[in-house]
């Protein structure tokens, strides 16, 4: 996991970040759509390296979570586990 991460025992963090105030449509597209939008609101919002920890923590298998995707996210874990 990402030492730098201040992660908020009770995941108060997901109420706070840009995606909580964009909507799922973004983060869970439709399977083929794009996720450059995601990706790019990603960018901007400082609780990301939270949000990766959190997905690879509870192995997240769907959607844009910390600025990375599904396939993305499995490619980290392979790599690194």
């Amino acid at each position: 996991m990402h030492s730098d991460t201040m992660t908020p025992a009770d995941e108060t963090w997901q109420a706070q970040a840009l995606c909580a105030q964009t909507g799922p449509d973004f983060f869970f597209p439709e399977p083929g759509s794009s996720v450059r939008e995601a990706k790019r609101i990603c960018a901007m919002c400082e609780l990301r390296p939270a949000c990766l920890d959190y997905a690879l923590a509870h192995d997240e298998r769907f959607g844009v979570w910390g600025g990375l995707s599904e396939k993305e996210r499995l490619a980290l874990r392979r790599t690194s586990g």
